[in-house]
């Protein structure tokens, strides 16, 4: 049991224990929340009534959340000093109890930590960032189509230039480094011929690993695997045409996993050419798939035309039987696209994509701009999951000229607190806020972020009006 400094945990309720990554969750879960800066004073009251409301009404007395405070940001400091953004306290809460829920966070400035998001990611190896992004009808959108967006990005967490290795140009250490990087390192690649890093330049090094980047595509096979149909699809995003040895190898380490710990369950997308060429012309040759599948075959040089051909026959021998016959339509997808394109893709053809697993910067990226399409950051939720801990947050900024004005969107720490409930097995509770949320926006019951969009534009309902909305309608 943790030993509190300025906390005292409710004299009810249980820890959320995680066993082989996964939580084991009683009926009365302790779980800490941080109600965040700025506009937290006015989303988490509404936030927590929903929350409350619905595990009410989904399991009346069998099923309860104890809520138990604990402090980070501005508020952190106000109770334990200056620059104590966050104090030990929180820390080890988290770590009790396993599960928790933030509002927006300030990032300090001056003095301080970096970033309380990254720190808590990296605290507890909160590895998988998954941004779930999907359309609630009514809700306004600068898309033409945004209800054929239904997308969910599992951003890795921990690496990446997130790490936060790095050296300002004028840093005595960063200037040797670049000196040495140019006077030993690159002359001794003997691939990088006369590059030289400029002088003045400031310098970050971007660490991507095996191991981190196959547990966090294991996470985003694993959730493909618990969907139905053409969302049983991970797309494997990265920039790999150009980072070839960090955001390359992302690509290729996806590929490996999925083709040997899922190799039951998951088909390549190269794979299934290859088999669906050989059902619908049972008699094609080796050759003749090869040129399907790679349509530069005949420009080729012999080499590399005999890998295709190597390739196909590979694939038919060994999984023609097992995933053959249209039976790799039932089963988990594996693909990939170059980071840029998928930028245009989820506006152009985004009914083709279900989970996309990227790493740290595009994953940032491309998450916000996903959840421009359907309705901006106030209605883009966000978990960080690891194996002993998770943490539900709002996606956006503090905005504390808005603080204490009851006018907030308060959806992305709702949405967040929907994450939370299907991650402890509550999927009932957490479909009666989906289902309210989803029927307040259609009726356009919404606050002034909304309602400004909206054509003709309405009145906008306030911040606690539209939690208020949303448990009227379960």
């Amino acid at each position: 049991m943790a030993n509190f400094e300025k906390l005292k945990a409710p004299s009810e309720g249980e820890a959320i224990k995680f066993v082989d990554a996964k939580p084991i969750v009683p009926n009365n879960p302790i779980i800490p929340f941080i109600r965040g800066d700025g506009t937290g004073v006015d989303i988490w009251p509404a936030t927590q009534k929903v929350l409350d409301a619905a595990v009410e009404k989904a399991y009346g007395n069998t099923k309860k959340i104890k809520w138990f405070k604990i402090y980070a940001g501005d508020e952190a400091c106000e109770l334990y000093g200056t620059y104590q953004y966050l104090p030990k306290d929180t820390i080890e809460a988290i770590r009790e109890y396993g599960v928790a829920i933030k509002g927006p966070l300030t990032t300090p400035i001056g003095g301080g930590i970096r970033s309380l998001n990254v720190a808590l990611r990296q605290t507890f190896d909160l590895y998988s960032c998954v941004r779930p992004c999907r359309f609630y009808k009514g809700t306004p959108s600068p898309h033409k189509r945004p209800q054929d967006l239904d997308v969910i990005v599992y951003r890795e967490n921990t690496e990446d230039i997130y790490m936060g290795v790095e050296w300002e140009a004028d840093d005595p250490i960063g200037i040797a480094l670049r000196e040495h990087l140019n006077s030993v390192v690159i002359p001794a690649n003997g691939k990088l011929g006369s590059r030289q890093i400029p002088e003045g330049s400031g310098i970050g090094i971007k660490p991507v690993s095996k191991k981190g980047s196959q547990r966090h595509i294991r996470k985003a096979i694993e959730h493909a695997l618990k969907l139905e149909g053409k969302k049983r699809h991970v797309t494997l995003v990265h920039k790999g045409n150009i980072m070839k040895f960090t955001e390359g190898s992302f690509r290729d380490w996806g590929y490996e996993l999925a083709t040997s710990e899922f190799r039951e369950v998951c088909i390549t997308e190269r794979e299934s050419w290859i088999l669906e060429n050989i059902e619908k012309q049972p008699k094609l040759s080796i050759e003749e798939n090869a040129r399907m599948i790679d349509p530069g075959y005949d420009s080729l040089t012999p080499t590399k035309k005999e890998s295709v051909c190597c390739e196909v026959s590979d694939v038919l021998n060994l999984i023609g039987e097992s995933h053959g016959k249209g039976k790799w339509k039932e089963m988990v997808m594996i693909d990939d696209r170059i980071a840029d394109s998928i930028f245009q893709q989820i506006q152009t053809r985004p009914q083709e994509y279900s989970i996309l697993a990227t790493l740290n910067l595009n994953g940032d990226y491309i998450s916000d701009a996903a959840a421009a399409i359907v309705g901006g950051l106030g209605m883009a939720p966000g978990a960080n999951i690891g194996d002993n801990a998770a943490i539900f947050e709002a996606t956006h900024g503090t905005a504390p000229k808005h603080a204490g004005l009851d006018r907030i969107n308060p959806g992305s720490v709702i949405l967040s607190g929907v994450m939370m409930l299907e991650f402890l097995g509550w999927q009932e509770a957490a479909d009666l806020i989906t289902n309210g949320l989803s029927r307040s926006i259609e009726e356009a019951i919404v606050t002034y972020d909304l309602a400004r969009l909206m054509e003709p534009p309405v009145k906008p309902t306030t911040c606690s009006g539209f939690a208020d909305s949303i448990i009227n309608k379960f």
